[in-house]
């Protein structure tokens, strides 16, 4: 299976200033992508969707293509990332004259992941019956019990209630949060449809600490922490 490996990667972050080129444990967050990404035996190919020179220039030096500069239209923050990725597979598709079998995204957003959480995800995918493939852990709130949303006279409801004879959270429907560590894409559905849950969606649980989301400082430290405990351990 041919696998482009493709890591989107934006100039402007509101919620941490610089987020892409931000050091973690001394090796910014765009390098830890690549790292793991080139570390995968079955990438034939990384490639850097970026609009910022700075996160191209750092990208190359590691090793990683930057075949492109993003457009301006796609790189703001009300952007949707699912037409960078088409942007991306069709600047391909004309360079080569194909698609790839597989495009694999591996946000900067989750260093904590291994190279094994990648090949876990190409391996579910290569299994058929998808056309993406999400990582997941299991959700640290069940909408069934203690998730809330507001009703137009100020009081409150349960999202999803349940028949009044489950009691018991243990025999409520299983919920997952949605990681960020890779998603393996067909490229033909990405060019075709309108995002991701048009198609049919398989996913591979990982391990909660591996699956740190870094949107905000907070986040930030609190990766950095596992990042230094992990490599304490080792």
């Amino acid at each position: 299976m041919e696998t482009l490996a493709s890591i989107f990667a934006r100039g402007g972050s509101k919620g941490l200033p610089g987020k892409n080129l931000l050091p973690l444990m001394g090796k910014p967050l765009l390098v830890w992508a690549i790292e793991q990404a080139q570390a995968v035996k079955d990438i034939n190919r990384v490639i850097v969707s970026t609009d910022s020179p700075a996160i191209a220039e750092m990208a190359r030096k590691h090793g990683a293509e930057v075949p492109f500069l993003r457009p301006a239209e796609l790189s703001m923050d009300t952007s949707a990332e699912w037409l960078a990725w088409r942007h991306a597979l069709e600047w391909i598709r004309k360079e080569t004259g194909k698609l790839p079998d597989a495009m694999v995204v591996v946000p900067t957003t989750s260093p904590l992941r291994l190279p094994s959480d990648i090949e876990a995800a190409l391996e579910r995918f290569a299994e058929g019956n998808a056309e993406a493939v999400l990582t997941v852990t299991p959700a640290r709130r069940n909408p069934c019990f203690n998730m809330v949303q507001k009703n137009c006279d100020g009081t409150v409801r349960l999202i999803l209630p349940l028949d009044a004879t489950v009691s018991r959270r243990q025999d409520a429907p299983e919920f997952y949060d949605i990681s960020t560590l890779a998603y393996v894409v067909a490229p033909s559905f990405v060019l075709s449809s309108a995002g991701l849950f048009a198609g049919r969606v398989r996913v591979v649980e990982v391990p909660a600490e591996r699956a740190v989301d870094i949107d905000n400082l907070t986040d930030f430290e609190f990766a950095e922490f596992l990042m230094q405990r992990r490599q304490n351990k080792t």
